[in-house]
């Protein structure tokens, strides 16, 4: 089993990741002029921790169906 310090980490580095792509990819779609984009908050940080560049791609799919 891994320890507690490798999990933490590994969680706060995908975190981090999700919410550069999501800043980035929300730069990409407001300079096109497309709508959707996604808020970083303490929710999407922890589900891009969770899940990583799957749960980035969850917030997007989310907000262009309720978009």
């Amino acid at each position: 089993m891994r320890n507690r310090t490798e999990i933490f980490l590994n969680f706060m580095l995908r975190a981090v990741f999700g919410m550069i792509a999501i800043f980035l990819i929300n730069s990409f779609l407001r300079d096109k002029g497309l709508q959707g984009s996604v808020g970083i908050n303490p929710l999407s940080f922890a589900t891009t921790g969770i899940l990583g560049i799957p749960g980035v791609a969850l917030l997007y799919g989310i907000s262009f169906y309720f978009g």
